[in-house]
């Protein structure tokens, strides 16, 4: 109970400071939100897109999951969670940009990467195996570059081909496909590396990501 305490002592100091000074941004955003950015982000408790950057309340619409994945377009049955948050950033909010952003030490990435779960059936790990099984060609040319396909240049990589498999996704969505044809929407790969606290951008031209 000590972990959740703290965060009931967390909210008490954001309503007493945090809300308290954007009051009025609050009160705006009652009636409703108009982000222009969708950020895809991990799941992971260490990577924060609001706190990397810096974004008022408001500002973003987030979806965040196991490794920042975006699955293909599909209509097949079952729930599909992330292609419905996307549809709806695009089509309702009229998102003018979306950044997919991956990170270091991602356990994922490092999962799909090492083939962790590959056996996991119907126990433990079988959601984690059905979902990063999206990565699987990403891990198939990564372990094909990289002699010491388990070493930490071989993660770094897969990390970043995680950003590069989603970004290609996100252009089977139709409806996000004729938006960034025609200017309306742009698509940007981003990876945090956590311990330089480092944004690095993906150029797709050249495949490579650099620093900010």
């Amino acid at each position: 109970m000590a972990d959740f305490n703290a965060l009931i002592d967390g909210y008490r100091r954001f309503r007493a400071d945090g809300w308290a000074k954007e009051r009025q941004r609050w009160s705006e955003l009652a009636e409703g939100q108009s982000p222009k950015v969708m950020v895809i982000a991990c799941s992971d408790s260490r990577v924060e897109p609001a706190q990397i950057f810096d974004a008022r309340p408001g500002e973003m619409f987030v979806v965040r999951n196991v490794a920042a994945l975006v699955p293909p377009f599909e209509t097949g049955g079952g729930y599909h969670g992330v292609s419905a948050a996307l549809e709806f950033a695009v089509t309702q909010l009229l998102v003018e940009e979306i950044i997919v952003m991956g990170h270091g030490f991602c356990g994922g990435c490092a999962a799909a990467l090492t083939g962790q779960f590959d056996l996991a059936d119907h126990g433990e790990g079988h959601f984690i195996a059905h979902w990063i099984d999206l990565l699987d060609e990403a891990r198939a040319h990564v372990r094909a570059e990289h002699s010491e396909p388990f070493d930490r240049p071989a993660f770094r990589a897969m990390e970043q081909e995680g950003v590069r498999t989603s970004l290609n996704n996100l252009r089977t969505f139709p409806w996000l496909k004729d938006r960034e044809d025609s200017g309306q929407l742009a698509l940007h790969g981003a990876f945090f590396s956590i311990a330089e606290g480092v944004l690095h951008l993906l150029d797709e031209q050249t495949g490579e990501f650099s620093a900010v």
